[in-house]
């Protein structure tokens, strides 16, 4: 293994290290400072020396997508964190305030802590189980990544704000679940990054998942962002060939294995180790499936979405979502109109082939489901936005077109209003969402 291919992160501690420091001006590693305290930073060697074009910092997008930047916090929360560093605060003071701006930025959207299932009346705190089909797991040893994005909406997971944090370490809680719950049929392993943890970690969670007594469980999905931080993790890490090994036994076993890669610039699809790890992993069976959110500095263009999706297509992988930034964290930073977001998946939907044609959005993971964006147009003389459920907590409403009215400066879905002179969404008339989804209410 050559020193290239050895995992290195960079963090707070020690992001001074790095040789490139240089190409930063006093402002910006101050900003690295002083963000880095209130949302997690952490960079790799593969990231920094691979992705970064170090000769267009600050606008370089791969560098936007990691490192801090002063813009992503607010001038009132900057400056008291700024402050603080200057006056030396006591550390419990310290912690104290910095924990009170991250609940000021909405640290788990659209009511994720409702999602949570209970059995035998205790509360499963590494779990979600918001749609019928799928249940949400997060295995503790996976709950950090290989590098942090700026924009990530599971920030709190590596905040050290316990409380908001979901995790599980039990194995077989997740599977006394599971044998209850017969409707299931897709368990997506998330985090954090699930591929953070060893092979033999994940192999206790998924390969009794394989066998007859779980015959309901059909797809394994794993939610990850390895390919574009750390491809090596399927080619050269010490536990490189059990993990393949093991995606082989869920192909073996008659399930499905959906790798949800997150690819959110064309950058990330450029290097040889990624296309190597994307040629081992179909090698498997797999599939994999891509999906980014819509960001601004990033990818707010339909030329970057139309390049990425085919050259994911020419790499074998499926495009399957455009997301609309969530509203959290750094969302002010990154966050594009519903309206513009519309446009530009428009644009570049009609700019690619067929095959390419799989993906969907503008999609908002929302509390009361994935609403998409399905156009917007003239309807009894007011201009409005067409939307969805892909998915939603009341199954029987997937796929029921509404309306809201047009608002081009709205960026979530609860800056909506209905159109025409309703005072409701159709959704929200007579509780259809629900109340106790998670005793399975809706679902029986």
């Amino acid at each position: 293994m050559t020193q290239e291919n050895r995992y290195r992160a960079y963090t707070l501690r020690n992001y001074k290290e790095l040789p490139q420091i240089k190409n930063l001006s006093p402002e910006e590693i101050e900003a690295i400072e002083v963000v880095g305290r209130v949302l997690p930073f952490k960079a790799n060697n593969y990231v920094v020396n691979e992705l970064i074009d170090w000769n267009n910092i600050p606008d370089d997008p791969m560098f936007t997508l990691t490192f801090p930047r002063k813009e992503m916090l607010s001038p009132s929360h900057y400056n008291q964190v700024l402050k603080m560093l200057d006056m030396d605060t006591r550390d419990d003071v310290y912690k104290e305030k910095i924990n009170k701006i991250r609940l000021k930025l909405n640290p788990n959207p659209a009511g994720q802590k409702q999602n949570v299932p209970t059995m035998t009346g205790d509360k499963l705190h590494g779990m979600q189980h918001k749609y019928r089909e799928t249940v949400l797991f997060f295995p503790s040893q996976g709950q950090t990544c290989h590098a942090y994005c700026t924009f990530c909406f599971r920030w709190p997971q590596f905040s050290g704000m316990s409380d908001l944090k979901f995790a599980m370490k039990e194995a077989d809680l997740l599977h006394k679940y599971l044998k209850r719950k017969k409707k299931v049929t897709d368990v997506l392993f998330t985090g954090g990054d699930p591929l953070t943890a060893s092979a033999k970690a994940l192999s206790s969670y998924i390969e009794p998942l394989l066998t007859e007594e779980f015959a309901h469980i059909r797809t394994i999905r794993i939610g990850s962002k390895a390919l574009s931080y750390w491809p090596y993790r399927f080619l050269t890490d010490k536990d490189a060939d059990n993990l393949i090994e093991l995606f082989e036994k869920v192909n073996k076993a008659g399930k499905n294995l959906a790798y949800q890669a997150h690819f959110n610039h064309p950058k990330e699809l450029s290097t040889k180790a990624v296309k190597l790890a994307i040629e081992r992993i179909q090698n498997t069976g797999a599939q994999i499936r891509t999906q980014s959110p819509l960001l601004r500095k990033i990818n707010n263009h339909p030329d970057i979405w139309a390049e990425m999706w085919k050259k994911q297509v020419d790499l074998g992988c499926i495009p399957y979502y455009m997301f609309v930034a969530r509203d959290t964290g750094s969302k002010a930073f990154f966050e594009v109109p519903l309206d513009k977001a519309w446009d530009i998946f428009r644009k570049a939907y009609s700019s690619v082939s067929g095959i390419a044609r799989t993906v969907r959005g503008p999609s908002m993971s929302a509390f009361p489901g994935k609403v998409i964006i399905t156009g917007v147009t003239e309807m009894k003389g007011e201009k409005v936005f067409v939307l969805k459920f892909l998915q939603c907590r009341n199954p029987k409403l997937v796929g029921i077109p509404f309306f809201a009215k047009h608002d081009p400066k709205a960026t979530w879905l609860d800056q909506l209003k209905p159109a025409f002179g309703e005072s409701e969404f159709f959704y929200e008339k007579e509780n259809l969402l629900g109340k106790k989804v998670e005793e399975d209410v809706l679902w029986e």
